[in-house]
C-alpha cells in the first residue's frame, strides 16, 4: 500500500478512536477551501511520526470543529486559523 494510502488510512483510524467528526466526500459534493481568508496558516507534515496526526486532531478537539478532507489534505478551521495536515 503506497505510503498516501497508509497516511489517510491511519488518520480514518484515530478520528475513528477519537470520535472527532471528519466531513469528506462521502458527506459532500464539492468543498473550496480558501486558505487565503485565514490569517494563520499551519501546515503539519506526516512523515514517519504518528504524534503529528494525533497533534493535529487533538486540534479539532480542542476548538470543538470538524476535520475537513479534501483529496489527500486535511484542515481544520477554526476562527482566523487554519491547520493544515499534509502527507510528506
Amino acid at each position: 500500500m503506497p505510503k498516501k494510502e497508509l497516511f489517510i488510512k491511519r488518520v480514518y483510524e484515530i478520528v475513528q478512536e477519537e470520535k472527532i467528526p471528519l466531513v469528506d466526500g462521502r458527506v459532500y459534493q464539492k468543498a473550496t477551501i480558501n486558505i487565503g481568508k485565514f490569517a494563520v496558516q499551519i501546515r503539519f507534515k506526516f512523515e514517519e511520526d504518528e504524534s503529528v496526526i494525533q497533534g493535529f486532531l487533538g486540534l479539532a478537539e480542542y476548538f470543538h470543529t470538524v476535520v475537513i478532507r479534501s483529496k489527500e489534505t486535511f484542515y481544520i478551521c477554526a476562527g482566523e486559523h487554519c491547520f493544515i495536515l499534509e502527507s510528506g
